[in-house]
């Protein structure tokens, strides 16, 4: 699942992210890309989940096409 979070701007910004998701579900794979403002996510975790767990942590975030 790919997000769209224009408010990650920064390294701070993707390990608070990343920390997040691999809290709740520790062997997901997740890769967040500063320039595209995107975060891609492989685990067991639902679209909603994510959603939460990110607006949770400070990121409004859409999913992206």
């Amino acid at each position: 699942m790919k997000f769209n979070v224009p408010d990650m701007s920064c390294g701070h910004c993707t390990s608070t992210i990343e920390k997040a998701i691999k809290a709740a579900d520790a062997n997901a794979q997740v890769d967040c890309d500063i320039s595209t403002r995107t975060v891609s996510v492989s685990g067991i975790l639902s679209q909603e989940n994510l959603t939460a767990l990110l607006k949770e942590v400070g990121y409004d975030s859409t999913v992206a096409a």
